[in-house]
Parts: C-alpha cells; structure tokens; sequence
C-alpha cells in the first residue's frame, strides 16, 4: 500500500467443404445483457420475494440479531456511537439513500504514465475488465482502440454451407429454437469446426506490432491506422475494396501533467471539463516521483487503503523513518465538503493544534492528499501525494503514484529514482495479503460493508465516507459495494480471468513488451510484473545490473586464471585482490537484481 502521508520522497476462410450437402445458416444471437442493481438493505425482503437472481443477498436481520455492526454499537454499548463513524446526513439518519446520476464510462480514466509509453510496441490495458490498447503512430501521438480485431468479431455470426443437392435453406441457432433433422450431419460438423477456428479467436491487437506507425494484427497482418480504420489486409485480392466495416472502435485519450487519461463512453462527446488537473503539479519547481503498480486487489479496495492514514505506523513501521509503531495514536478529521462527484476535508494527529494534511477524492478514481508549510526563508513550500487507481476488473486495480513537491532534500537528487520506486514496492507488498483477504471476503459474504467493517471516528472517517458516496453513485458502476448497498458483477471474476490468462501470460508478446518465457507466467504477487516492466527506468536498471554481473564474473574468472599462471608474489596478490573486487560487484548486482524481482518478506519480531 501506498501512503496518503507524503513521504519524502472477415473474409474468412475460403477453404470449402469437400461434400457440401446442405445450406445452413448458423446464428449466434447475443443474448440480452443482464444489469445489476443496488441492493437496498429496507429494500430487500421485497427482492427476494419477486426475484432469485444470484446478486439478491439476505440483508435483513430478525428482531433478535443486530443487523449489522451499528446496530449492535447501539444495542449493547450506548456509548460506542461516540467512537464509531455514524450517519454523515439526516437522509442517512431517516434511512434514506440518496441517488446521484451516473454513469462510470462518462468518465476520465488514468491509463498510464506518458513516460513509460513504449514507443515501440503496444500496451495492452483493461478498464473494468473493458480491454483497450494504446500506443504511439508514426508522428508519436497516443492513439487507444479496443484490443480486438475486427476480422474475429461481428455481432450476428453464421456460418453457410450450399446444398447442391436440395436447394432449401435450414437454421440451427445456438438456442434450439430451429429445428434439424439429422441429415447432413457431416457438413453441420464441418460447419461449426469452421466455424469455432475461424470465428472464435478474438484476436488481441496489443498482442502485435508496429509497422510504419501502423498497428498490426500479427493474427493476419490486418493494419489499422490511428482512426482505427484498416489499410491492409494481405489476403485481400489486388481489386477488391477494405470493407468499410474492418475498423477498430477508438477511445479518445488525453495527455495530462505526464499522464495519459481515456474518456470510456462511446454515447457522448469527451467532457474536458471532467478531464483532473492538478494545481501543485503546474507550480513553478514542482518536482515528483512518479510510478505505476499493478495490484491484486480490487480499486476500491486500494482506495480505502489510501485512505487509511492510521495503518501505517503499524502496518509499515520502520519503512522509513516516518513510520514506527509507537506513534499509532488517534487520528482527528474534518469533512468539509460532500458532493455526488467526492468528497474532502482536512486530518492530522489527535494532539495537533491544526489539521495540516488536506486529502480530497473526486470520481471516478482520484485521491491526493496535500500539505502547505512555511520554510525556514519564509517561503510557502507545498507537498502532494497523489493516488491514480485505475478499475482494471475484478480482484485487479492499477495504481499510478506520484509524490512531489516544490522543495526537497539534497540528497534525495542523488538517490537514482528506481531506488523509491523499490521502496514503493516493498510498502505495497507489506499490505498486499491483508487487501486480498478483505477483496476476498467481501465477494464471497456479498452484503454491504456497514455490516462488516468497524469504523472508527478517529482512523477510519475517510474509508465511511468512501463507501458512502458508493452508495450514492454504485448503480451507475458494474458493480459495487456501498456502506448500506451492493451491486454483484454480472459474471464472476473466474469467467473473466480464465481459461485465457494463463495462455496469454506466457504468449509471445505480454505483458508489456517481450516475451517472458513458459517457466515465469505473468504473477501479480511478484513485484517483476507489478511494476518493473510498466517502468522503463526500473527496467532499465535491472538490464545494466544483469549486464554488469556477468561482465564482472567473466573478468573475476580472467583475473583468477592469470593468478594462477603468473608467478611473482605481488601480482598474485594484487590480481586476486581485483578478483575479489569484481566477486564483491558481482554479489552487489545480484543483490540489487534481487531487489527488483524479490518480494519482501516480513520478519516477525517479539516486543
């Protein structure tokens, strides 16, 4: 976890039938797409009565039972109220929900960090579970289609086969409403392996390549150029026209303060007016660090941790020197704005005279957290943590970190900028197995957090509010859990992970660039594929240091041989010393090498 505490830093196949007997039409109609609704917990004894659908959960309680974790603060102890986060607005004391248009692709997504853009490959990228890809045409613009190949995919899919020797037409749809009466089973057979091998592969655009700033599908050499639409298809004949439907869906994307957004809806022009901009960023002599990490948790789960400023001097003690357990006290906050696009207000330290850190979430997926503070020249200095979480899907976020400010230390300029980034690494790692655990545990028990969290004034004010404003805003998500409702996904995250992550993990040309070999499928439990290959300085650096180790270990082995060989006392001496030297080079690279492809590991110790 990342601290909000700022840190210092077609044509298709022409192959026929070698006996067509009958003409068939096969269809494939897709079938009406299911949508989710919050689950209200007043609400809910009446759902279930009118519908069986798998997201409705029981989330009443009988007369006996606390319905939930408020409930029981209020029934057993009349004073836990005073500690407990309560009702945040009269409608919420009344048992009211407040509803907010919207819609979650009307919206402005962080993809990447336009630094670490390859320049020559696409990057394929998800956006609740949406799959897009990105990359540079041939004048370096940032162009974004769906990573999905025209020639594979058409919204009514049949497949025809002439019978020469009846001329009548028969259907076979995938529901069984058309009949068929078992003649010409062969050509039926040999129509849907035509079909399945020829049809189903949606083949992935992100899994090709550049070719004169044109994207190719490395399937069959489709090319599109950057309005999506195609100019070449090989195995087209010299005459004949690109059909005007061989073109690929484009996403508007944006470039932004060195980050690159997309606008998701295809309904509506993009708002520039939603598109995020950050004061302290444009301010003269800001300087930040900025990286990208892939997390196997769900977005709104790393938000709340975001949020959470209280975790930290247990969860992260000694990670650096502004984090140790002995300082975990209560925390004081004041939520001075709430509106259906986020919320803000001001925290710090119970005994504080002022609260100095301002921390602000605006939809769909931005938090930063600020401080302002007069230096020693009278200066106003200013400081941002800021926290773009990307929705990949579910159990799966993106994480784009970047801490800066107007002044810094002077020797945080001579500390490379892979070394913070390792750092980061290791305070993601420190929390990943409680995060996963709670993603976890909220899609199996499916009711609303209010009945499994316990939130307390004074360290968790943030994540209530949080949840809350999901409550307002989750029907307008795939799905979502809210502090009083939930939304189930449409389709269970193994359905969308499998069969193909495991596959395309170890394909030709994932995850960002390169191939990375059967024995080492793409885990994002290691911090090698978290964040390294979405980092081009991180990546770089491991390079130089596998390049210095076997450099070194060779000239180790040279110098040891000549050792042997030569026969005067001082030059054995001084050829062993330089040996020695190089073994000491070659432990530090394997150790930094480590660094970068090693998780940590925490070291349980006894107080």
């Amino acid at each position: 976890m990342a601290s909000p505490i700022l840190k210092f830093p077609y044509l298709s196949h022409t192959t026929s039938l070698s006996n067509p007997l009958a003409f068939y039409t096969l269809s494939l109609t897709p079938k009406p797409r299911k949508t989710s609704r919050p689950i209200h917990v007043k609400q809910q004894r009446q759902q279930q009565r009118s519908s069986k659908c798998h997201a409705v959960t029981d989330l009443t309680s009988s007369n006996t039972v606390p319905s939930s974790i408020e409930d029981q603060s209020r029934g057993e102890d009349s004073d836990d109220h005073l500690v407990l986060v309560g009702p945040s607005s009269e409608e919420e004391r009344r048992g009211e929900r407040e509803v907010a248009d919207y819609d979650w692709t009307e919206e402005w997504y962080p993809l990447y960090l336009t630094k670490d853009v390859p320049d020559d490959a696409p990057l394929g990228l998800t956006v609740f579970d949406k799959q897009v890809v990105l990359y540079k045409d041939g004048q370096g613009e940032l162009r974004c289609f769906e990573d999905r190949c025209p020639h594979s995919v058409a919204c009514i899919m049949s497949v025809e086969i002439e019978n020469a020797n009846a001329n009548k037409q028969k259907s076979l749809n995938f529901d069984g409403s058309s009949a068929f009466d078992g003649k010409d089973l062969f050509a039926l057979c040999s129509a849907l392996m035509h079909y399945s091998y020829s049809k189903w592969p949606l083949a992935k655009l992100s899994e090709g390549q550049l070719i004169d700033g044109r994207l190719e599908c490395l399937y069959h050499g489709w090319q599109f150029e950057g309005e999506g639409n195609c100019v070449k298809i090989p195995q087209l004949p010299a005459n004949a026209k690109i059909p005007q439907s061989a073109c690929v869906r484009t996403y508007e994307v944006r470039e932004s303060q060195g980050v690159v957004w997309v606008w998701m809806s295809s309904k509506s022009q993009p708002n520039i007016n939603k598109l995020p901009w950050f004061e302290n960023f444009a301010r003269p002599g800001f300087k930040d660090s900025s990286a990208v990490h892939e997390l196997p948790y769900d977005h709104s789960i790393l938000l709340e941790n975001l949020m959470d400023p209280a975790h930290i001097p247990i969860s992260h003690d000694r990670t650096d020197l502004s984090a140790k357990r002995e300082n975990a006290q209560p925390l004081r906050f004041e939520v001075t704005e709430r509106t259906d696009r986020g919320f803000a207000g001001w925290w710090g330290g119970g005994d504080a005279q002022t609260l100095p850190n301002f921390l602000r979430f605006e939809a769909p997926c931005v938090l930063s957290n600020n401080r302002e503070f007069i230096d020693e020249k009278g200066v106003k200095q200013y400081f941002s943590g800021l926290f773009l979480c990307r929705p990949t899907g579910q159990g799966k976020s993106m994480l784009i970190v970047r801490f800066g400010g107007t002044t810094r230390p002077q020797i945080a300029n001579w500390i490379p900028e892979w070394f913070f980034h390792q750092r980061g690494c290791t305070v993601f790692e420190q929390d990943m197995g409680f995060l996963s655990s709670q993603n976890e545990v909220l899609m199996k028990e499916k009711v609303p957090t209010k009945k499994l969290y316990l939130n307390l004034r004074s360290s968790d004010t943030w994540v209530a509010e949080y949840r809350k404003w999901m409550d307002k805003v989750g029907h307008g998500m795939p799905y979502h859990f809210g502090h009083n409702t939930i939304s189930l996904p449409e389709l269970p995250a193994v359905v969308e992970h499998a069969p193909a992550g495991l596959v395309a993990g170890a394909s030709s040309s994932f995850p960002a660039k390169g191939g990375t070999g059967t024995m080492h499928a793409p885990n994002l439990a290691n911090r090698y594929f978290r964040h390294v290959i979405h980092c081009k300085g991180c990546s770089g650096a491991l390079k130089s240091f596998n390049v210095w180790k076997k450099a070194l270990s060779a000239i180790s082995l040279a110098l040891t041989a000549f050792a042997i060989l030569v026969s005067g006392r001082q030059w054995k001496a001084a050829l062993l010393v330089s040996a020695s030297l190089c073994l000491a080079g070659v432990y530090t690279c394997s150790t930094l090498i480590k660094m970068s492809t090693t998780n940590f590991i925490r070291t349980h110790r006894r107080f």
